[in-house]
């Protein structure tokens, strides 16, 4: 299982680096977060309205064609897998920068991996049983340390091949697609939107300190 953790967490390092730079025929997060605040008043709205898109965009065949370069992914995965996590975590970075969030400290990036196992990024943090040095009413509120995001990520990892697995997506064995590489119902309309909810309540507004990057809704 360590080395199963291991590489999916490569490949979620992987897939964040392309949802910031975007991919062929496809925006980067931070164009994605922008054309939806211009269209809608509030950012509540725009936020909505981009989880029902992504809704209706999880699972077009024709999107994959548009993941290059995915061959070199770190372990192989089915391209259809590999596009749905791309969608997904692109929708919950968009949430996130929308918010206020900085998609390049790393604590926001480990949160954005939380929401991908359908929880908010607290309930994960808090299931790390690590405590946090940051506590309610706190006049200084520290960053989250190093070793705590390394706990959380591994949580995250640990958790993403569990749900692979249960769906018969990814042999767990040598981590390679079965036949056919078949997305289950995990990757599904219903799980994007319990996704993009999770990001929703994890990523809040005045919840981030982006002068001195730090959480302060843990």
């Amino acid at each position: 299982m360590g080395q199963n953790v291991e590489n999916i967490q490569k490949v979620l390092d992987w897939t964040y680096d392309k949802v910031l730079q975007g991919v062929p025929g496809s925006d980067s997060v931070y164009e994605l977060a922008d054309s939806y605040l211009s269209k809608h008043p509030t950012k509540d709205k725009a936020i909505d309205s981009l989880i029902r898109y992504q809704q209706s965009k999880v699972g077009a065949n024709g999107f994959a064609a548009g993941l290059g370069g995915i061959v070199i992914l770190p372990i192989t995965l089915p391209v259809n897998l590999a596009s749905v996590m791309y969608m997904q975590m692109r929708m919950i970075a968009a949430i996130a920068h929308i918010r206020g969030y900085d998609l390049k400290d790393d604590q926001v990036q480990t949160f954005v991996y939380a929401c991908l196992t359908g929880k908010s990024a607290s309930d994960v943090v808090k299931q790390t049983g690590m405590l946090m040095a940051a506590k309610m009413g706190e006049a200084q509120i520290k960053r989250i340390p190093g070793e705590v995001i390394k706990q959380i990520n591994q949580k995250v990892g640990f958790r993403l091949v569990t749900k692979f697995g249960e769906k018969g997506v990814v042999n767990l064995g040598k981590m390679v697609p079965l036949i056919g590489g078949v997305v289950g119902a995990t990757f599904d309309s219903s799980a994007t939107y319990i996704i993009g909810k999770a990001a929703k309540k994890s990523f809040i507004e005045g919840g981030y300190d982006k002068e001195n990057r730090i959480i302060l809704n843990i």
